[in-house]
């Protein structure tokens, strides 16, 4: 099957390998003309620009974006007097849901049908395989099943008898929008995990509190009874024998153990943690509907302080201090 693919990062890039790698053909285009060059050389069709791709494709069309959300809505208003009635874009970024309805529904007079497709795999899903959350019309998705099976982690595997795609990694969540709503979840969730691991790990990596010279002052909490924080962990191997068996094993784990055996320390990481949105879109529709995140919420804000953006707040909690009990910024010359 052919496919277009505009937007060649790190994720568009694999995938369309992993396409070519199953025998479908993909009409290639970037901004940056190397990242279209190396695809063609594996045997990609390059494209030179947005009009030059959807000339080079079948009917009816099929282009796929794996592009930052801040762009993709001027792309398929690029896109959109290029197209034909019965053409397919497909959304694989980080797109809120509400956007790809809003797109549906204008895409939709025009006899365009709009795909939303939540893609997890990162990096590594050249060789692992994607895992897809698909929203859009039925029968759209079910022309583009071969895109997805070639993509998801069961590539090459038959339907299951049980006729159930998500036991091959790809799912037809429901309308447009739903892809992306069930992506939304994802993300939130494997915020809460990820804070989970590392708020574990900072306290084992403080189990030797006891042996640190504190200073005794009034603007020190003691350390009680501190005999019993003399222990010396190490969290790598932590990380590494949770890994076997355990009941907090996970691909998440693998990972941060792989990355605690290089370097224990992390010590090529600043801490700060960006967030791409999907967290906040979570949050703000458990609000909408009245379903409590209280574990999301907490790895949001987390991430939030990450960024600097508690720096004020902290000042405050100063200034205040210093106010009512004259104390001093402990540690400030």
């Amino acid at each position: 099957m052919q496919l277009g693919m505009i937007g060649l990062g790190r994720m568009g890039a694999n995938m369309v390998r992993r396409l070519l790698r199953g025998g479908h053909s993909c009409v290639v285009f970037d901004v940056n003309p190397a990242n279209i060059e190396a695809l063609v050389a594996e045997g990609a069709i390059g494209a030179s620009s947005i009009e030059d791709l959807a000339a080079k494709l079948e009917k009816p069309a099929a282009i796929w974006l794996m592009l930052p959300a801040a762009i993709t809505d001027q792309t398929i208003d690029h896109l959109t007097p290029l197209l034909a009635k019965g053409d397919a874009i497909i959304d694989g970024g980080n797109s809120n849901y509400q956007d790809d309805i809003d797109r549906s529904d204008k895409l939709a007079p025009l006899g365009l049908d709009y795909i939303d497709v939540g893609t997890s795999g990162g990096v590594w899903g050249l060789d692992r395989g994607y895992c897809l959350m698909i929203g859009g019309p039925d029968g759209t998705v079910k022309r583009l099943d071969p895109i997805f099976h070639a993509l998801a982690p069961g590539a090459g595997q038959p339907l299951p008898e049980s006729g159930r795609t998500s036991e091959l990694g790809y799912l037809h969540c429901g309308p447009s929008g739903a892809g992306h709503f069930v992506k939304m979840v994802h993300n939130g969730i494997e915020y809460g995990m990820m804070a989970a691991y590392a708020e574990g790990l900072n306290l084992m990596k403080a189990a030797n509190a006891g042996r640190a010279d504190r200073t005794a002052d009034a603007e020190t909490s003691p350390l009680s009874n501190p005999h019993y924080y003399n222990l010396d962990i190490d969290v790598g191997e932590v990380a590494e024998v949770w890994r076997h068996g355990s009941v907090v094993s996970s691909w998440l784990l693998d990972l941060l153990a792989g990355s605690l055996a290089g370097d224990p320390q992390l010590s090529e990481f600043s801490g700060r943690v960006s967030d791409s949105g999907e967290g906040r879109w979570m949050l703000k529709s458990g609000i909408d509907t009245g379903v409590p995140l209280p574990v999301l919420s907490a790895a949001l804000f987390q991430r939030f302080a990450t960024q600097g953006n508690d720096i004020y707040a902290a000042k405050v909690l100063s200034a205040l201090r210093a106010a009512f009990g004259g104390h001093a910024e402990k540690g400030k010359h």
